[in-house]
């Protein structure tokens, strides 16, 4: 297919609002003050849209489930934290088109009743932040946000909000807390933000690219959206590709595109001629799967038929020179250093595995120790209040399955057994 959301993002100028409005910019929300609320929301469910972050909750649901009659303010709060390992897609949205985002806000805020959004934007994102600003300016200064809106009485304003660079502010009662100024930890869930959110008000919570959707689905309507994908994953997808491949960045495509498709289609397959050896498919979060899945579609229930999840489409291919043991040892030193320390089994699981992990790579391990590290990475799943603890696991579980093997060589022979052209030796 042909890209939708990252048409003009190599276009000079981009960023701009003139850019934006030479390309029919601002005309989808120019049409959805002509329409009801409750019609836009139906569009939206009847689109297939799902959300990008992560979870792939139906939009139009989440939506929906604000309570209308409830006499508190209402909140959007967009995700922009981006902190998930692999992920860079959300980044290219809102440095190159952040009018999109803009306009994309402000028709979610007239279809929830809000009038004022968020957009909590990753701490280290400081470049992305003046760029988006800017824009939020422009588009202020033309009346497309601020008071009485194409003169249809709707008005809404939207506010860049930094945050301190924590991976757990991602999840998004911890992203509520930290824009309350608060410690970025999770609430207890119910209740949902959507009846008690920011500020104990009705809130929606929606990554950037999901955002960036709303625009084209009311453009070009649902119909049109939806037969872009595969039954309930309608629209275009970003996928970040990176590690071991001959080209890495955002690449756009249906989901009916598959794995393989992506590795060696879109990102000129693996570097140096080297064999594929696994692929994290959608971010570090999710599992690890072998070469002989990669044929899966790179769906929602695809990639879940394949045994690990889309996330957030940040694939991370590896090739046979990497060692296992080595990776997941990296990922575990990433989520001990982020467990925000609210769940016990969370914060003390992740460093005990971390040092089990180290262990084995040193060659200090038995193979009891094999069986301790599978048994505590079980006893933290299902055990946290957000999906954080299922995230440090899955490295651990999915590396376990299937590549046991490696594992069990570096207890046996007392070191790395795999060749490697790029590995750092961490003893």
């Amino acid at each position: 297919m042909d890209p939708v959301l990252t048409r003009f993002v190599r276009e000079p100028g981009a960023e701009t609002l003139d850019f934006y409005l030479a390309h029919e910019g601002y005309q989808a929300l120019r049409k959805t003050l002509s329409l009801r609320p409750a019609d836009l929301i139906e569009m939206v469910k009847a689109s297939g849209l799902r959300g990008r972050g992560g979870a792939g909750f139906p939009t139009g649901l989440k939506w929906l489930f604000v309570p209308k009659d409830s006499p508190l303010p209402k909140y959007l709060c967009v995700n922009a934290d981006e902190s998930e390992p692999g992920t860079f897609k959300d980044h290219v949205l809102m440095e190159r088109n952040p009018h999109l985002l803009i306009e994309g806000a402000a028709i979610t805020c007239y279809a929830i009743g809000a009038k004022v959004a968020y957009v909590y934007i990753r701490g280290e994102f400081l470049h992305v932040q003046l760029v988006l600003e800017r824009a939020i300016e422009e588009a202020r200064a033309q009346g497309f946000l601020g008071r009485d809106i194409f003169g249809s009485g709707f008005g809404c304003e939207i506010y860049v909000h930094r945050g301190a660079g924590a991976y757990e502010a991602g999840e998004e009662t911890a992203l509520l807390e930290s824009l309350e100024g608060k410690r970025a930890q999770p609430r207890l869930k119910p209740p949902y933000p959507a009846a008690v959110g920011l500020y104990g008000c009705p809130t929606v919570v929606n990554n950037v690219e999901t955002i960036c959707n709303v625009p084209l689905i009311v453009s070009k309507g649902p119909e049109w959206y939806a037969q872009l994908g595969p039954e309930k994953n309608g629209g275009p997808k970003l996928y970040c590709i990176s590690g071991h491949v001959a080209r890495p960045g955002v690449f756009e495509a249906s989901m009916r595109v598959t794995l393989r498709e992506l590795i060696y289609d879109h990102a000129g397959g693996i570097r140096n001629g080297r064999a594929l050896k696994a692929v994290i498919p959608g971010g570090s979060s999710t599992n690890i799967i072998p070469p002989d899945r990669i044929d899966a579609e790179a769906s929602f229930e695809g990639v879940a038929r394949a045994g690990s999840q889309l996330g957030s489409a940040a694939m991370i291919v590896m090739d046979d020179s990497t060692c296992m043991v080595w990776l997941v040892k990296n990922l575990l030193h990433f989520y001990r250093h982020e467990s925000c320390g609210k769940c016990t089994p969370c914060r003390e699981g992740a460093d005990w595995m971390y040092k089990i992990v180290g262990r084995i790579e040193r060659g200090e391990a038995s193979m009891r120790d094999l069986d301790l590290l599978v048994s505590v990475a079980r006893n933290i799943t299902g055990k946290t209040l957000c999906p954080f603890g299922e995230a440090e696991v899955a490295p651990v579980q999915s590396a376990m399955e299937h590549f046991r093997e490696e594992f069990e060589a570096h207890v046996r022979e007392g070191r790395c057994t795999v060749p490697s052209t790029w590995r750092v030796d961490s003893r």
